[in-house]
């Protein structure tokens, strides 16, 4: 039996503001300017630092690093939990390295030749520039950036990739549980061990092309896995929030991510469904694919899904109905996110629906945008408030390369919500919040300096949002000051 876990610092990722970019603040943080954050990256952060943890009302200290054997294995961890959830997120599978690289033209559309130009890509490895950490790494790189702590679950090989992305995650704060496995199922030295790659290739017209190992296979990557481990078990329950993504299926056995999400509601950690571009492939997979992909429908507590996802998967093309669909549908579901790109996002619940429209970015970047949602949903802010929050990070992302370490910095989501340019287009929203939507309440964000109520419709100030936005991340900002 050969068991692998791959811990990191801390299972805590602890993310304060560096003392050298703290200036003399007064004692009432509500007479203080928000100060010039910087971005946040393993340079700035200190060595010694205590993370404020909302809504547990309880300080978490994390001592020095310099020795890991104080805090070097998941086995000390297991002994100092006492229950309360010390993780805010936790991503499930989806564990890759981006490799990007301009090619004169993209893969042959025929399997066997597609196969052959990845081998052929794959024979001798690129330069480590062109290497990036992909998948759910973004997710929990962005949440990281955002403060939360958080917890990586999956599996990666031993060779140069896997060390390279252990790497990336251990310089933004982000610990790494593995899964374990059998050494009679799996050599973990085969090709069925080794860290997946994705080949993200770019033509002279810039033209994106996609190619992996998962491509070209009947059963998940990562087949061989068919248990949960007692210390993924443990990092479930340690956290609020276990993200899973449609992509994982390329990853995991459809029963063992229903057995993660069955266990996540035992232990009362909230799930986080996005099923991507391969839910509609999932809905019409094999029999096994079509039941994990309805049970998780039905039994996740957030659903994000893009405008044509949630036509897709329900038949119906306006998507706050599809959205109520979705909700009315689901057991445990709250909320239903329906992300439209560059017009916006609505968050639907059973008696509510909350618009936002996009700042004025040409795309956004959804991985970011869930880990901008989870803060919301963590620190129990307004819905109209996380989706503000969720748009300005996926378009601060957009604006830079959008992947892996180039996620956006707090710093960047701050001075996007600054400039409070929304891309605000009466007509659409008229549209969609027409006479067949119902609702108790309509939350709309406005740039029109409007508060108040016409009928069942809110309309509230961008500025006031904004303004709430920057304080609440002010006091995080003290807190973590304050208790250092």
């Amino acid at each position: 039996m050969h068991h692998q876990t791959i811990t990191l610092k801390s299972p805590l990722s602890y993310h304060v503001f560096s003392q050298h970019f703290l200036p003399s603040l007064p004692k009432n943080p509500r007479l203080t300017k928000l100060p010039n954050f910087p971005p946040i990256s393993a340079k700035n952060r200190p060595s010694s630092s205590t993370f404020y943890c909302y809504g547990i009302g309880t300080g978490i200290s994390a001592p020095n690093h310099a020795s890991d054997s104080q805090y070097g294995n998941l086995h000390d961890w297991k002994l100092r939990s006492t229950g309360v959830k010390t993780i805010d997120v936790a991503t499930l599978g989806n564990l890759c390295v981006d490799i990007v690289l301009n090619v004169p033209k993209l893969p042959p559309p025929s399997r066997d030749d597609r196969k052959a130009y990845m081998d052929h890509l794959a024979s001798s490895p690129p330069d480590k520039k062109y290497w990036e950490a992909g998948g759910n790494c973004n997710m929990a790189i962005a949440a990281a950036r955002l403060g939360l702590r958080c917890m990586s679950i999956g599996h990666v090989g031993d060779e140069i990739y896997g060390k390279f992305l252990i790497d990336v995650l251990r310089d933004e704060g982000i610990d790494v549980v593995g899964m374990s496995e059998d050494t009679d199922v799996v050599d973990r030295f085969s090709a069925s061990y080794e860290t997946l790659l994705c080949w993200v290739l770019v033509d002279p017209l810039q033209r994106h092309g996609f190619c992996s190992r998962a491509d070209f296979r009947k059963e998940p990557a990562f087949s061989w896995m068919n248990a949960l481990s007692s210390d993924v078990k443990m990092a479930i329950k340690q956290s609020k929030v276990l993200f899973v993504n449609g992509y994982g299926f390329d990853e995991l056995s459809p029963s063992l991510i229903l057995s993660a999400q069955e266990y996540a509601a035992e232990v009362g950690t909230s799930i986080f469904f996005d099923p991507g571009p391969r839910g509609k492939s999932l809905s019409r997979g094999t029999a096994e694919e079509q039941r994990a992909l309805s049970h998780l429908l039905r039994m996740s507590d957030v659903l994000l899904l893009t405008s044509d996802e949630a036509e897709s998967l329900t038949g119906i093309r306006h998507p706050i109905l599809a959205g109520q669909e979705l909700l009315r549908k689901g057991q445990r579901t709250n909320w239903v996110i329906v992300k439209m790109g560059s017009r916006g996002s609505i968050l639907i619940t059973k008696s509510s629906i909350s618009c936002a429209p996009a700042f004025k970015i040409p795309v956004g970047c959804g991985d970011s945008f869930v880990a901008a949602v989870a803060f919301g949903f963590i620190h129990n802010m307004p819905t109209v408030s996380t989706l503000t929050i969720a748009n300005a990070v996926g378009a601060a992302t957009a604006m830079g390369c959008g992947a892996g370490r180039n996620v956006a910095t707090l710093g960047q989501v701050i001075e996007l919500m600054r400039a409070s340019n929304l891309n605000e287009d009466g007509e659409l929203w008229d549209e969609l919040l027409n006479e067949d939507v119902h609702a108790q309440e309509i939350t709309f964000l406005s740039k029109m300096g409007i508060n108040g109520s016409t009928n069942q419709l809110n309309r509230v100030d961008l500025q006031k949002v904004v303004s709430e936005l920057l304080l609440k991340l002010e006091y995080a900002w003290l807190e973590g000051k304050v208790s250092s």
